[in-house]
């Protein structure tokens, strides 16, 4: 199964803050919108997603779909297709995908010690576009 792109999405408490203090260790701003309280910085292929009152933890992010530098791949695991295969393997997503939709959608797993981790397909899937 292919995950696509990794980042750590962190869940942080003054976004002004945290993206001065990651700028300084070499991120660029590659996404997202501060005054709406998120950004994506990326130093080569580290990717981290500052998130300010988004989500209560912080989190491993997929993104199928993308490669490191965000551009879209030809061939990739639909996140419905992921979802099915966790199912197969006896895990449960919550909130899961809409199997019926295309396009872009997310599910949510948690690993045993309660790290969420968000599997997020923000474009198409050449595959699973409705005819």
């Amino acid at each position: 199964m292919r995950l696509g792109k990794f980042s750590v999405s962190l869940a942080v408490k003054d976004i002004a803050a945290s993206r001065a203090f990651y700028e300084k260790l070499g991120f660029r701003m590659t996404g997202g919108d501060q005054a709406k309280n998120w950004v994506v910085l990326q130093n080569e292929t580290a990717t981290v997603g500052l998130f300010q009152g988004m989500f209560p933890r912080n989190m491993m992010t997929f993104c199928p779909g993308w490669d490191t530098n965000n551009a879209t791949l030809t061939d990739f695991d639909d996140v419905r297709d992921i979802q099915r295969a966790l199912k197969a393997l006896g895990l449960t997503p919550n909130p899961a995908a809409d199997e019926a939709t295309t396009g872009p959608a997310y599910l949510m797993l948690t690993d045993p010690d309660g790290n969420p981790i968000l599997i997020d397909q923000h474009v198409a899937s050449p595959l699973h576009q409705k005819k």
